[in-house]
């Protein structure tokens, strides 16, 4: 594409391999794409009355997740392609920030009367996302259809009623995620420092904005019982962060990208930070919401659906972590799994205490941090280590 001067950062693409950091403009992106994450919990709490969890809200706040993770993905390798230098670019992603915004307002009803609004703000973010991108990859190109026809089948479901409109949404999810297949991984070059910083930060926000959930829950009540549910719930968001970053993750994360060829690495960065990703932050929305649940009746039973989704939440984020290491060939820590069941064993504890569910947890993720400390002092990395999935190249 020939752009105006103006508009263009630099005459050569930059190399893969020369690093930059990530920038203040893409962490306030990230806040408006938490933001947007976060509104999930409405979809989620919308099931909760009924004594459910896995239910339309779930599946709805799947659906929802799974394409604007599409597009938040996008953008993160986006801006590691094009830094946001230049005013003309920045005005760009701020306008797709917009887009976002669009979005996460009209979560709570997009599978109703905002449906259109979605939709409408997912082209905007489709068009400004293929704008930049053109400008560094004429590769790009391929993606544009696939962005654009799941748009369409959006804005198509808002018109219709019933599982026609899950349908079209599960089709457009399909057809976005199953588009590495057919587009494959040439022409996208990635840095590694870049994608492993914008995603821990990534992780930090959204957990701080689980955080929001306890003050959320609270409705201007401040007792006793509150405060000690507020505490347990904020030393719970506290184990998963330690979870993520308390060992050397991320430099061993960073040097088992940076020493694999372009395609390799794009490989590698769809497995580990698009594809297990997903289940830490779907933990995270839904440890929120159950977190959120528990400190409005801290001695009361919980109902189900806020019990399972407390528990859940913890769980989904250890299996996406295990599973995030395991696909950069880190050091394993085994008794993670073990971790992950007992999480799920804490739900009756909750349909007889939401204090009593939340200190539950909160000693697992202690006792099995402090049991992979004494046994993994740091993370290394196998160095002849690639994992089958990327070996067989199964992403594309």
């Amino acid at each position: 594409m020939r752009l105006p001067n103006w508009f263009t950062e630099r005459a050569e693409p930059a190399s893969p391999d020369g690093e930059i950091r990530v920038s203040t403009l893409e962490l306030f992106f990230d806040l408006v794409f938490v933001f947007t994450v976060t509104q999930l919990t409405t979809l989620l709490t919308d099931g909760f009355g009924q004594d459910r969890f896995i239910g339309e809200g779930a599946l709805r706040a799947l659906l929802v997740f799974g394409v604007i993770w599409w597009m938040y993905s996008g953008y993160a390798w986006l801006t590691n392609t094009i830094p946001p230098v230049r005013a003309a670019r920045r005005v760009l992603l701020l306008l797709g920030m917009a887009g976002f915004l669009i979005v996460a307002l009209a979560i709570p009803t997009a599978f109703g009367d905002g449906g259109t609004a979605f939709a409408f703000g997912y082209l905007l973010l489709v068009a400004v996302h293929a704008g930049l991108y053109l400008q560094a990859t004429t590769a790009f190109w391929r993606v544009v259809p696939f962005n654009v026809a799941a748009t369409g089948l959006i804005f198509l479901a808002s018109f219709v009623p019933g599982p026609l409109e899950y349908l079209l949404w599960a089709a457009a999810l399909v057809m976005l995620w199953g588009s590495p297949y057919f587009i494959g991984q040439k022409g996208f070059p990635l840095r590694a420092g870049h994608i492993v910083e914008r995603h821990g930060l990534l992780i930090i926000v959204a957990l701080g904005e689980s955080i929001i959930a306890i003050g959320i829950g609270a409705h201007g009540h401040a007792g006793a019982g509150f405060l000690v549910a507020a505490a347990l719930g904020l030393a719970l968001a506290a184990c998963l962060w330690w979870t993520y970053f308390g060992g050397d993750d991320e430099s061993g994360a960073e040097h088992a990208l940076a020493r694999r060829d372009p395609v390799t690495r794009t490989r590698l960065i769809l497995a580990a930070y698009f594809y297990a990703h997903v289940p830490m932050l779907l933990g995270v929305v839904a440890a929120a919401a159950g977190v959120k649940k528990a400190v409005e009746h801290p001695f009361d039973p919980m109902k189900p659906g806020p019990a399972v989704a407390l528990a859940a939440g913890v769980a989904l984020f250890l299996v996406g972590h295990r599973w995030y290491r395991g696909a950069l060939g880190l050091a394993q820590a085994p008794a993670r799994m073990a971790g992950t069941a007992a999480a799920l064993i804490t739900i009756p504890v909750g349909l007889w205490s939401a204090t009593a569910q939340l200190g539950a947890l909160l000693v697992l993720l202690v006792a099995l941090l402090a049991a992979e400390h004494r046994r993994r002092p740091a993370a290394h990395v196998d160095a002849d280590h690639t994992p089958d999935a990327v070996r067989r190249g199964s992403h594309g």
